[in-house]
């Protein structure tokens, strides 16, 4: 068969994924500090972004019977043109992003100020009135565990050798307090001989705070102990069995220590008292608060009404008039496609700020309008949900949901949730009634626990108890449940129990 060269014509349909439509997917599933740190380095690179530091108009409410009410502007220089619907960041929507030379407002929806939400309102990535001590500067005031050590270091009897070990050691401590370096390895790191990392680590074990430096959770706890002077050879060997401890196992203890049952119910008792990690007392770098992107109130009307959180929405415009006063004076085509790019980027940024804004309000609304029983009642009434229901509800793809669902918090009458946690399993009913929700029936079963008074509860009675309430489940879903809430099984409680009661009874 000849080989030949020809030319054909096709005509065909693709999916492009624009580096717009990247950039408002990628935006659409960042956290509100990751966000808050994509737009502090836009601002860096793109000399036609600014921060809109106006305050912010009064906005309106969004309620879960409607679509948000209002739109805020954050440039006068924007012209205002039909953005469509959330549903164009979907996989075939790339008409939204065919024309990068228009500009438009940033909108955000926000609800009513008719009434204040509560303090919750009044904080957010900022959160305290100017001139007070913020929370980071507080916390990075605190000593730290490594500053802790070294100070005792630098007035402890050591050779320059054994110090110059000892700093290594105390940089290898993790903020828990245990050293999670092997000797071996700095001996060899050092040049040293192991005996004299030994001797040194034998020294530093006996700095404050006690049980500092140690390898596992056993020698924690014997460095406390021996301070107190109550190492004695029975808490030795209870020590060197933590296993059997875990399992409340008082007959094996009893016979591995050679004392009754009576005396190892107080020598778990006297171990409860100690610290299992003696470095947390001292401070470690600021934790960052939980922010929630929406809030959720119940209005006057008895509707639940959504609000965007607007602290954690940058505020950024377009400055477009410096953008044609240097467009202007540019001459060269480098510099005037440099600025053109500027522009479409700086445009874009702000369009999709809004578009994720819209979509989270969009998204958080029909969440609340399926968990409005949830809201009311409590999670014994938490609905069985998935993304697929969500999504065509509102018309948008499920992964469109999934990426509004991550890292994004609600802020409700019932305390500050995950938007993922209101997704839930269904579980189905005995009678062949609606569904239950996994959530609700792993309150359930915490609350059968938690009540135990007398009998203690088996998985299968468990069983038959939620069957009894109309819940159709089995045993093995029963005890994945009671593992996922950190529950002990039926024998351990009852381990528990009995040393609760030898305990008492000293």
């Amino acid at each position: 068969m000849a080989l030949s060269q020809r030319l054909e014509l096709k005509q065909g349909q693709s999916l492009v994924m624009t580096p717009q439509l990247q950039q408002a997917i990628k935006l659409l599933q960042l956290s509100n500090l990751e966000l808050g740190e994509y737009v502090e380095g836009e601002l860096e690179r793109n000399p036609l972004l600014e921060r809109d530091e106006a305050e912010p108009a009064a906005p309106e409410a969004a309620s879960d019977q409607g679509e948000p009410a209002a739109e805020i502007s954050l440039s006068e220089t924007l012209a205002r043109e039909d953005f469509g619907t959330a549903a164009d960041l979907d996989a075939g929507s790339d008409d939204l992003y065919t024309d990068e030379s228009r500009t438009e407002k940033m909108a955000s929806a926000t609800p009513s100020t008719a009434s204040p939400l509560t303090d919750w309102s009044r904080t957010g990535s900022g959160g305290r009135p100017d001139g007070d001590d913020s929370f980071e500067e507080n916390v990075a005031a605190e000593t730290t565990l490594k500053a802790h050590l070294e100070a005792q270091l630098a007035i402890a009897a050591l050779s320059p050798a054994h110090r110059f070990i000892a700093l290594v050691l105390i940089e290898s401590v993790d903020e828990a307090g245990y050293l999670r370096a092997d000797l071996t390895e700095i001996a060899d790191r050092l040049g040293c001989p192991i005996a004299d990392c030994e001797t040194t680590l034998k020294s530093l074990q006996g700095f404050d705070p006690a049980g500092v430096f140690a390898r596992d959770l056993s020698e924690c706890l014997a460095i406390q102990l021996k301070e107190r002077d109550r190492l004695d050879p029975a808490m030795q060997k209870l020590l060197a069995r933590l296993d059997l401890v875990a399992r409340r196992d008082l007959s094996a203890l009893s016979a591995e220590c050679g004392v009754d049952t009576s005396d190892v119910a107080d020598m778990i008792a006297e171990i409860r008292k100690l610290s299992p990690k003696p470095g947390l007392a001292f401070g470690s770098e600021p934790v960052q608060p939980v922010v929630p992107d929406v809030y959720v109130r119940e209005g006057a009307d008895g509707t639940w009404q959504i609000e965007l959180n607007s602290d954690t929405l940058p505020r950024v415009l377009v400055n477009s008039r410096y953008y044609a006063e240097v467009n202007r004076n540019a001459r060269k085509r480098e510099d005037k496609a440099y600025l053109t790019e500027c522009l479409n980027s700086a445009n874009w940024l702000v369009k999709s700020l809004d578009q994720r804004a819209r979509t989270i309000v969009k998204v958080a609304s029909e969440i609340v309008r399926q968990q409005d029983a949830f809201l009311t009642h409590g999670v014994r009434h938490l609905r069985p949900l998935n993304l697929r229901l969500i999504a065509d509800a509102i018309s948008m793809h499920e992964s469109t949901v999934s990426r509004v669902t991550s890292n994004k918090y609600m802020a409700t009458p019932r305390g500050l949730f995950e938007l993922k946690y209101f997704f839930t399993a269904a579980i189905q009913s005995v009678n062949g009634g609606e569904a239950h929700s996994a959530e609700a029936v792993r309150d359930r079963i915490r609350e059968l626990v938690g009540n135990e008074h007398g009998d203690i509860l088996s998985d299968d009675r468990i069983v038959t108890i939620l069957s009894q309430d109309g819940i159709d489940i089995a045993r093995r879903t029963v005890a994945k449940y009671r593992e996922a809430l950190r529950i002990p099984s039926s024998v351990e409680r009852r381990r528990l129990r009995q040393l609760e009661t030898a305990a008492s009874g000293r």
